[in-house]
């Protein structure tokens, strides 16, 4: 698809029609960072992805048919909006957006639904607002084991996405009768507005978990820039077509696994870096890749502080059936792709003269956030580890 040429719009535009609230204030920064910072922890994900803002959906439609302390736990790690309404709102509102923006800034194929193990019958009013209101389904999982179940989960997922292929779960969750399973599904390809062109890509080395040889897309021109001395990392904002997107990339200066900088993604950390871009002519190198993840959050979420929800004794559901139901588990699956070809401007290159330009070349791991300009929700979070290609014979 070949668009006209469009001037870029930052991601701290003043704009009033551009940015509704203010940065980082979205409920899907707090909890995206503590996911992430606990799924990354453990040590054991790599290239590991998320939707924060599907997530932040999801759980508070959960929360809402949820009571007493239950209810309380969940709406907890939704901060820093308590109020039921103005979560609610702020919550689903990307998708409102998503629906406007896709086809033009980007395709994002997403679904969200709970499933339910043995549960006859449940409040088909409340069913209907949750599916009005979250755009949330029900779908009851059938009479079988769990290798059914999660070939069942597994084909939802993938219908969700798009058809695009769906990794196995790190966790297989084991659904008895009166569980609940909430489930969430989101893939993301986004459109930059200033395009890599086929001619500009070639072989190149990344050296991460391990060393691999991947096609590497270059690119000149003016772009919004930060370079932390004391925490040697660079911070780079990527405009998506018509700048109701952007993406930022945080690359550490030196060729070294992403726990350091982890250690540095805060809220605080992050409003300091973004504050500070700047527009630089840039020299761009960046790998053509596609980042998956498939994750049971379970053990995070309760770490994070959800505990009755786990436990069928204990956990209220009392909202959606009266009767002793539990929370078996969450699971989500998220996909992101970084290609050439999904470029604004296809086959054109940007006319203005780049002199000494500042290089940003990708070619070790980072860290990339997705967010939408629209209502501050923060789309994706991930990380690259590992970018898939031909070994090479040294690792990390």
């Amino acid at each position: 698809m070949v668009r006209p040429s469009r001037s870029h719009q930052p991601l701290n535009s003043t704009d009033p029609q551009q940015k509704i609230f203010s940065p980082l204030s979205h409920p899907s920064w707090s909890l995206g960072l503590q996911v992430f910072g606990a799924l990354r922890t453990e040590g054991s994900h790599i290239n590991t992805l998320i939707s924060p803002a599907l997530l932040v959906n999801s759980l508070n439609a959960l929360s809402y048919t949820a009571k007493g302390a239950t209810s309380m736990q969940l709406k907890e790690l939704l901060k820093p909006y308590k109020d039921e309404k103005q979560a609610e709102k702020l919550s689903s509102s990307p998708f409102l957006s998503m629906r406007e923006a896709n086809g033009s800034s980007y395709t994002v194929h997403s679904s969200s639904a709970f499933f339910s193990k043995q549960v006859p019958t449940l409040e088909s009013d409340f069913l209907k607002e949750l599916q009005a209101r979250f755009e949330l389904n029900h779908v009851a999982l059938g009479a079988g084991d769990q290798q059914e179940d999660m070939e069942m989960l597994s084909s939802w997922a993938k219908s969700g996405m798009g058809g695009v292929k769906v990794m196995p779960l790190n966790r297989e969750p084991e659904a008895k009768e009166g569980a609940l399973i909430l489930a969430s599904a989101l893939h993301f390809k986004g459109f930059w507005d200033r395009g890599f062109t086929e001619k500009n890509k070639d072989l190149r080395s990344f050296l991460g978990k391990k060393y691999t040889n991947v096609p590497m897309m270059h690119r000149k021109g003016a772009y919004r820039h930060y370079e932390d001395m004391e925490n040697m990392v660079q911070v780079l904002e990527l405009g998506l077509w018509g700048g109701k997107v952007s993406m930022v990339l945080l690359l550490p200066f030196h060729v070294e696994s992403l726990a350091r900088l982890e250690r540095r993604l805060t809220l605080e950390q992050l409003e300091k870096w973004l504050g500070k871009l700047s527009s630089i002519s840039m020299a761009l190198s960046l790998p053509r890749v596609n980042v998956s993840s498939t994750l049971s959050l379970q053990k995070q979420l309760a770490a994070l502080g959800v505990v009755d929800a786990w436990d069928q004794k204990v956990a209220d559901f009392s909202g959606v059936r009266k009767g002793k139901l539990y929370l078996a588990d969450v699971l989500h699956w998220a996909s992101l792709e970084l290609a050439s070809d999904s470029g604004g401007v296809e086959g054109v290159e940007e006319k203005q003269h780049v002199e000494k330009p500042k290089i940003f070349y990708a070619d070790h791991p980072f860290i990339f956030l997705v967010m939408d300009n629209s209502t501050g929700a923060l789309m994706m979070l991930g990380a690259l580890d590992l970018a898939e290609g031909p070994a090479m014979h040294d690792e990390l």
